[in-house]
């Protein structure tokens, strides 16, 4: 219900403008028309990228060990002749698969609503492609990272809710290394779209503006995978689950 409430909205969302632009004008915005492409650039910033990739990376990333241990289910798990890893693993790539088959047709369906609203689909589907890339980037690397947080903490929710919602949103906007230690600040540097102009996080980001290039971004989300998965599976090897009765 989650996963479809996620996958829905914006889309509906997107069906609602198109009804609304085709009876009415859209709003300006810095002295001009707001056209389709700009407006699917800040459904891309705002409910995607911000919310929608973190939010599935953080339910269903740690519910991939923590869930099989609150339903008394993972000694089923770990009683088969198969590394504990290996089982992990598997796990996060059915998660991968059943995350990216959803959000992906979303995106497709928002953007063949929204942008021939005054722009063109053949002009902006480099952009769609490229987005489809960086969501799928975004939900790998955040499923990863909180793969990780389920399989060594005890209450990983609170915990991945808090590092997605809290520690994420504060270092983009803190001067130093600290951002580094994020998954958005790669992420967002593969946004093919700019930040919405007239948001009040554009302002500030742009007091700080320190945003890696294309392919240092996708190094390192490819390391935070690897690495988050390696950590991931050496905490569901050597950690004994005990089950509450």
């Amino acid at each position: 219900m989650l996963l479809g409430l996620l996958v829905g909205a914006p889309v509906i969302l997107a069906g609602a403008v198109r009804l609304f632009a085709a009876t009415n004008r859209l709003p300006v915005i810095n002295g001009a028309g707001l056209s389709g492409p700009t407006l699917f650039g800040i459904l891309i910033w705002l409910l995607f990228v911000r919310f929608i990739v973190p939010v599935l990376g953080v339910f269903y990333g740690t519910a991939l060990i923590a869930d099989e241990v609150d339903d008394k289910t993972v000694t089923y798990l770990f009683t088969r002749p198969v590394r504990r890893a290996s089982i992990l693993l598997g796990k996060y790539f059915a998660y991968l698969a059943c995350v990216v088959l959803l959000v992906l047709p979303s995106v497709v369906l928002v953007y063949f609503l929204v942008v021939p609203i005054g722009g063109s689909v053949g002009q902006s589907f480099p952009s769609l492609a490229a987005d489809l890339g960086m969501l799928a980037i975004g939900l790998a690397a955040y499923g990863a990272v909180f793969a990780f947080v389920g399989a060594r903490l005890k209450r990983p929710l609170i915990v991945g809710l808090v590092f997605a919602f809290g520690w994420e949103s504060t270092v983009l906007l803190i001067p130093g290394y600290l951002k580094r230690l994020s998954v958005a600040y790669y992420l967002q540097a593969l946004v093919p779209h700019a930040m919405p102009q007239d948001s009040t996080l554009n302002v500030l980001l742009q007091a700080f503006q320190d945003q890696p290039s294309v392919p240092a971004s996708l190094i390192y989300l490819s390391v935070i995978i690897g690495a988050a998965l390696w950590l991931a599976g050496r905490a569901v090897e050597g950690r004994e689950y005990v089950l509450e009765q």
